[in-house]
């Protein structure tokens, strides 16, 4: 209470406690709970904060039997039991604590609730003793009670139900939410956050609107920033000392069936309000001047007024030339008959002395017509819930369409630039267009301009067929070439270079196709004012034979060069393997003499060892391993020694 007393000296709290449960036993367990009720007020308005905490923290629990409260029964007895919760002229507040959804108008009838909340105070001994016996209120009725009375809301839900109420909020006007924490510790800066954004929004409303009247808003907010519309009823961001001002129009259609009516305008959340006062003026100023008894109304039977007649007691007609005594006739009637039928000015006017008066209709804008009240100008044909289409003039029950628009409703344009394709052709060259639509024609394509074709081959193998037939006589087509591809010009070229480039022609497409003979011709498909011109070159470009003679000498020359290459390895393996021989045979050799020499030293040893000459010695000193002799030894020879 200390921080709302921050912002406003005059400030008063009341607490409010609701639940919608009608409960013999809320509670089931031995919790002390107090008996169930749907609405109590705990407390007038006051400015006593320790009494307010002190009665508020004696409040016991309650009980219910499902989630949705009935917190719209406490909040429609606040907002119109202003003596018994002490409402003061001032600005108005109520705020709203909840943890969970709510029950509105028709939830009632699940207890057997039938009868509409009345919005009515029915608070006895402080508590609301209706709720048996009235179903919840509206959303509707409660913006309708919380304008009446100046009351701004502020809810202050937790974190689960926030978007209930944010939905809730957009539907009552000067409302606000605020999340609640687990501990609800942020109530204070909640109601204060609230209440300053409640307090920098001003919105604009006004009473019922006589019948024929309208009312429209300019808003000039700050910053030059202007409005209008349901925008130019409201200006936000308004601080302590901005002003602001509205422009505001009413308008009158008509003459409603009073004469005098008022309309009440005020800011939603104060009690200032402006009264306009309605006077309306239904009679022309030249009625003042009218010549009573005139002639030009069928010699004196009216009073000429403003250029008509308003005719005297008894007479009727556009000059007064009719006693209303022969409305009936017979004779009169036959002339209000179309047809020689039986309806009377086509049930749509009155006779009047042989000649058919139309009904008026409510709006003005729409009327009877004709000599027997056959037309109207509202019984047209529609398109997009469009009387013709808004392209047209209903007469006489007949669009009468403007220009590039055709058809009953005149939904028909005739403009044919949507049906154009990107090739500039329309419909692609393959459908009609038909009020603005095309309609293909070859099933294959589809599309706003039958473009789509999503099982093309594409357009050079589509036609490949019928351009080799006629250029060549050749192909898949030839048989029945006369007779399935004669819907293109067909233009024969001698080289590739004639050929249509496309800077030449726009919509050109270049092809190269392959027949049976791996032979390529070239070719060009181009459309130019719904027809189809085919370019070909008559020349096929097929691949050119083989020469004989270098295949040949190529071939000859090469099994020579082979023949060559292995001669000269064979040659070479020979010389390989005649070195080896010879190596091999040199070796043998050797080890011959060898053992030939070694076995005439083994037949000397068993007769008579003798020393061996150095030259023997020495001729094969692998075969003895005796160092050679050093100098000055002396050797002798065993034929010159043949001692021991």
């Amino acid at each position: 209470m200390r921080e709302m007393q921050t912002i406003t000296s005059d400030f008063r709290i009341v607490p409010v406690h609701s639940t919608p449960a009608k409960l013999q036993n809320p509670c089931t367990s031995d919790q002390n709970c107090t008996s169930p009720f749907s609405y109590k007020n705990v407390l007038k308005l006051t400015n006593d904060g320790q009494q307010f905490n002190s009665l508020v923290s004696q409040q016991q629990i309650s009980g219910n039997l499902d989630s949705p409260e009935g917190g719209f029964d406490a909040i429609m007895q606040v907002a119109v039991c202003g003596d018994q919760i002490g409402w003061r002229n001032v600005t108005r507040l109520l705020v709203f604590s909840t943890d969970a959804g709510f029950h509105f108008a028709g939830d009632g009838k699940l207890g057997g609730i039938v009868l509409p909340n009345d919005g009515k105070c029915h608070l006895q001994d402080n508590k609301y003793t209706m709720s048996h016996y009235y179903d919840y209120p509206s959303i509707a009725h409660l913006v309708q009670k919380l304008s009446d009375n100046n009351i701004q809301t502020i809810f202050a839900v937790t974190h689960d139900f926030q978007p209930v109420y944010k939905e809730l909020k957009n539907l009552i006007p000067k409302s606000a939410v605020g999340t609640l924490s687990a501990n609800s510790s942020n109530v204070i800066k909640l109601i204060i956050d609230a209440y300053n954004s409640l307090s920098s929004e001003v919105i604009l409303e006004n009473s019922k609107l006589p019948e024929g009247v309208s009312i429209s808003y300019v808003s000039h907010c700050k910053n030059g920033v202007s409005e209008t519309g349901e925008d130019g009823r409201k200006c936000s961001n308004i601080s302590i000392g901005d002003e602001v001002t509205f422009d505001i129009a009413i308008t009158s259609k008509g003459c409603p069936s009073r004469d005098k009516s008022e309309i009440k305008i005020k800011p939603l959340g104060f009690n200032e309000e402006v009264v306009i006062n309605l006077n309306f003026i239904c009679e022309c100023v030249c009625s003042n001047d009218g010549i009573r008894n005139s002639q030009d109304c069928h010699f004196g039977n009216g009073t000429l007024e403003c250029g008509a007649c308003k005719c005297n007691e008894g007479r009727i007609g556009r000059v007064c030339e009719c006693s209303k005594d022969d409305v009936r006739a017979e004779d009169l009637d036959a002339n209000c008959r179309m047809d020689n039928g039986t309806d009377i000015c086509s049930n749509n006017g009155d006779c009047i002395c042989g000649t058919c008066e139309c009904k008026k209709r409510d709006n003005p804008e729409e009327r009877y017509e004709g000599k027997y009240c056959e037309c109207d100008n509202f019984n047209c044909d529609r398109s997009n819930n469009k009387l013709c289409g808004g392209h047209g003039q209903c007469v006489c029950r007949v669009c009468v369409c403007d220009a590039n628009y055709t058809g009953s409703a005149c939904d028909c344009p005739l403009d044919k630039q949507s049906c154009v394709a990107t090739n500039g052709q329309t419909c692609n060259g393959r459908g009609t267009c038909t009020c603005g639509v095309c309609k293909c024609t070859d099933p294959k394509f589809q599309g706003p301009t039958c473009e789509i074709c999503p099982t093309c081959p594409g357009v050079c193998p589509e036609h490949k067929p019928c351009v080799q037939c006629r250029a060549f006589n050749t192909g898949e087509m030839k048989d029945k070439c006369e007779e399935n591809c004669n819907n293109f010009k067909l233009i024969k070229v001698k080289e590739k270079e004639n050929l249509p480039q496309p800077n030449s022609q726009p919509y050109l497409t270049h092809c190269k196709e392959r027949d049976s003979n791996d032979c390529w011709f070239f070719f060009t498909y181009a459309t130019k004012n719904d027809t189809v011109e085919v370019y070909v070159v008559e020349k096929l470009d097929c691949p050119t034979g083989p020469d004989i003679i270098p295949i040949v000498a190529g071939l000859v020359a090469g099994i020579v060069l082979i023949g060559l290459a292995l001669l000269f390895i064979w040659k070479l393996l020979m010389i390989i393997h005649d070195r080896r021989e010879f190596a091999k045979f040199e070796k043998e050799k050797m080890n011959a003499n060898l053992k030939q020499k070694v076995s005439s030293v083994e037949n000397l040893g068993k007769v008579n060892l003798s020393v061996l000459s150095q030259q023997d010695v020495f001729s094969c000193p692998e075969l003895f391993a005796i160092p050679p002799p050093e100098k000055g030894t002396m050797c002798s020879h065993p034929e010159e020694n043949s001692g021991p």
